[in-house]
C-alpha cells in the first residue's frame, strides 16, 4: 500500500511549524507510527509538516524539582542516557524495551504520547511517573497532567494546530523505587499487558498503572493508595487489592485469561518493587 498524495514541508522553527499546521495537516516527528498508518490508508493528510530537525524540541532542562524533556527526544537518546536521567534508571529501562533499535533511533517521546496507543510504553510509564505535558499553539503554551492529555484510544486533548513540545517529570530522590514489566508474545511487538509502579516518599509520589488493558493506561486506585501510604501488604490483602483494581479499570470477568494476565503482571511488578526497596 502507498499513502494518498500529500505535500511535504520541513519546518525550520517551531513557529513556522505552527503556522503550517491546519485542519488537514499532520505533524511528523519520528514517523514510526504515522507513516505506516498513512501507507495503510488508516489516516491521511493534505500536508505533512516535518518536525524531526527542530533542535528546540530536543532541549531538556531542570525546572526546580522537576525535569523537562523535549518531545523530539528519541527513545535511543533516553536508552543511551544522552540526556540527564531524572528517574534513577526508570526511563532508560523503559526505552530499552521499546520495539527494535532501528525504531528507537527514530521514534520520539512526544510522537508516542500523541499517537496515544494504550499498548505503547511511554503513555503507561510516564503516567506512573506523574508526568505533565506541555502543548504549544497559536494561543501560547499550556500544561496539563498526562492523565488528562490522553482521553481514550488514540485520542488526546491536542487542539487543531497544536504541537506537544515536551514532558515534565519529577526528579526522583534516593528513596525512590520503581518497577516496570510488560508481557509480549514476541520480542519487539506491542505489549498485551503492562504494569508500572513508582514510589517516592520525598516527592509524595505513589502510582500503580496498568497499560494495554483498556482504551488508555489506567491508574490502579487501591495499589496506588498503598504505595502513597508506604504500605507493603502481602498475601490475601495484596491479591484482593490487585483483583479489585483490575476488575474496576478493565471490567473483565475474573475467570478470563486477560484478567489473570493483568493480575499476574501487577503482582510481579509489586514483587519487583519490593526487591528494590
Amino acid at each position: 500500500m502507498k499513502a494518498a498524495p500529500f505535500s511535504y514541508r520541513r519546518a525550520q522553527t517551531l513557529e513556522e511549524a505552527l503556522l503550517a499546521g491546519g485542519e488537514n495537516a499532520r505533524f511528523l516527528a519520528g514517523g514510526q507510527s504515522l507513516l505506516p498508518m498513512m501507507n495503510l490508508r488508516v489516516t491521511w493528510a493534505d500536508t505533512v509538516v516535518d518536525l524531526s530537525t527542530l533542535e528546540e524540541l530536543r532541549r531538556c532542562r531542570r525546572e526546580g524539582d522537576r525535569a523537562f524533556i523535549g518531545a523530539g527526544v528519541t527513545h535511543a537518546m533516553i536508552e543511551d542516557v544522552r540526556i540527564d536521567d531524572p528517574s534513577r534508571g526508570y526511563l532508560p529501562h523503559v526505552a530499552a524495551g521499546i520495539a527494535y533499535r532501528s525504531v528507537r533511533n527514530r521514534g520520539t517521546l512526544g510522537g508516542s504520547l500523541v499517537h496515544a496507543d494504550p499498548a505503547a510504553d511511554w503513555p503507561t510509564a510516564l503516567l506512573a511517573l506523574g508526568a505533565e505535558v506541555a502543548v504549544k499553539g497559536a494561543g501560547g503554551e499550556r500544561r496539563m497532567p498526562l492523565a488528562e492529555f490522553q482521553r481514550g484510544l488514540m485520542e488526546t486533548a491536542l487542539e487543531e494546530g497544536e504541537i506537544l513540545t515536551g514532558v515534565s517529570v519529577p526528579v526522583l530522590s534516593s528513596r525512590a523505587r520503581w518497577s516496570y514489566l510488560k508481557f509480549c508474545r514476541k520480542s519487539g511487538e506491542f505489549a498485551h499487558s503492562i504494569a508500572a509502579m513508582v514510589c517516592d516518599p520525598e516527592r509524595g509520589l505513589g502510582e500503580a498503572v496498568l497499560g494495554a488493558a483498556a482504551d488508555k493506561p489506567r491508574r490502579l486506585p487501591r495499589l496506588s493508595a498503598l504505595l502513597a501510604a508506604g504500605e507493603r501488604p502481602g498475601g490475601t490483602e495484596l491479591t484482593q487489592a490487585a483483583d479489585d483494581d483490575v476488575q474496576e479499570v478493565t471490567g473483565l470477568e475474573r475467570a478470563s485469561y486477560p484478567f489473570h494476565l493483568h493480575r499476574t503482571m501487577i503482582l510481579r511488578a509489586w514483587a519487583r518493587l519490593k526487591e528494590l526497596a
